[in-house]
C-alpha cells in the first residue's frame, strides 16, 4: 500500500515512490531517493524535486550536508542602493545597445603640470580632476556624445554635468560635477574632493547624484589597466578610466618609455554613432595631452 500524504516510501517494502524518469535521473547522477520530500501526486517524487535537491535547494535534513547540497554561504541582506544599481544596471544592458571604443593616453605632460602646480601654488590636483576637465571640453567640443535617447527623440544637452562613480560600503553613488567644462582644474579639484566625502560619509544632498548628461568611472586607484563600464540610463555614454603606468612606446621611429592610460568608451548606440564616439575620444586625448589648454 502507498503512502497518502507526502511519504515517499511504499509501506512495508522500502521502496521509494517516485516517477521512472526521477529515478533514472537519481541513478545517473548517483543521488539517493532516500529521505528526499515528493511534491507529485501523493507525495510521489518527480523529475522536478530531484533536479532541485542536485541544485541544494529540495533536499530533506536527512540528506543535507551530502555531495549535492552545495557550498556554506552567508545572506547579505541587499540594500535599497543596492537594488536600485542592479535594477538600473540590468535595464542599461538590456535595453541600451552598448559599444566599446578604447585609446591609449600619454599622461607625461599631465604629470608634469600638476608637479609644476604644486611646486608653483600648492595646487594639489589628481589625475582624476584632469580627466573630469578633459572629459568635459570633448563633450563641448563634440556634443553629439552629451546626450540621451527616447523613442520620441534624441536630446542633447545644452550643459555639461558630469557624474563621478564613488565607491561606498553598499555599493556606489554617482555625485555630480555641474557645468564641469566652465569650472577651472583647480574648482574641479575642490568640488569633487567636497562630494567624495560626502558620498563616503552618507551625507550627500539629495539630488547631488542626479542630471549627469554623462559619466566617469575611475578603478586606476586599484590598479586595473582596463575595462568597460556599464552606461548609467538615460546618459548615451560613460568613460571608464584604467591606470596610468610606464609602458614601452615608439616616438619619431625611436623606443622610449612613457606613463600611458588606457581608457574606454562605452556608448549607447541608439543615440551615438561610431565616428562621433572616435571623435570625442580624439578631442579627450587632445586635452589630456595638451593640458594646459584646460587652463588653471
Amino acid at each position: 500500500m502507498m503512502a497518502t500524504t507526502s511519504g515517499v516510501v511504499a509501506a512495508g517494502s522500502g521502496r521509494c515512490f517516485a516517477s521512472p524518469l526521477a529515478r533514472a535521473l537519481a541513478r545517473r547522477e548517483g543521488l539517493s531517493l532516500s529521505g528526499l520530500l515528493g511534491s507529485g501526486p501523493l507525495g510521489r517524487i518527480v523529475k522536478a524535486d530531484v533536479l532541485g535537491a542536485l541544485a541544494g535547494g529540495s533536499m530533506s535534513p536527512s540528506t543535507q550536508g551530502s555531495a549535492f547540497a552545495g557550498p556554506a554561504f552567508d545572506e547579505i541582506p541587499n540594500s535599497i542602493g543596492r537594488r536600485l544599481i542592479a535594477r538600473r544596471m540590468t535595464e542599461s544592458k538590456q535595453q541600451a545597445p552598448h559599444f566599446y571604443l578604447r585609446i591609449d593616453c600619454n599622461m607625461d605632460p599631465v604629470m608634469q603640470l600638476r608637479s609644476q602646480r604644486r611646486q608653483a601654488d600648492g595646487l594639489r590636483l589628481s589625475v582624476n580632476d584632469f580627466v573630469i576637465k578633459a572629459a568635459a571640453m570633448a563633450l563641448r567640443d563634440v556634443p553629439a556624445v552629451n546626450a540621451s535617447y527616447s523613442d520620441a527623440a534624441i536630446r542633447r544637452y545644452r550643459q555639461v554635468h558630469i557624474g563621478l562613480a564613488v565607491a561606498v560600503q553598499d555599493g556606489l553613488v554617482t555625485p555630480v560635477i555641474t557645468d564641469a567644462d566652465q569650472q577651472s582644474l583647480a574648482q574641479i579639484a575642490a568640488t569633487v574632493a567636497q562630494l567624495v566625502s560626502r558620498a563616503r560619509a552618507g551625507r550627500l544632498e539629495a539630488g547631488a547624484a542626479r542630471g549627469a548628461t554623462f559619466s566617469i568611472s575611475n578603478l586606476g586607484a586599484y590598479g586595473v589597466r582596463e575595462f568597460a563600464a556599464v552606461i548609467n540610463p538615460p546618459q548615451g555614454a560613460i568613460l571608464a578610466v584604467g591606470a596610468g603606468e610606464p609602458r614601452a612606446v615608439v616616438k619619431d621611429g625611436q623606443l622610449g618609455i612613457a606613463t600611458m592610460m588606457t581608457v574606454t568608451l562605452s556608448a549607447d548606440h541608439r543615440v551615438i554613432d561610431g565616428a562621433a564616439a572616435a571623435q570625442w575620444l580624439a578631442s579627450f586625448r587632445q586635452h589630456l595631452e595638451n593640458p594646459q589648454s584646460m587652463g588653471g
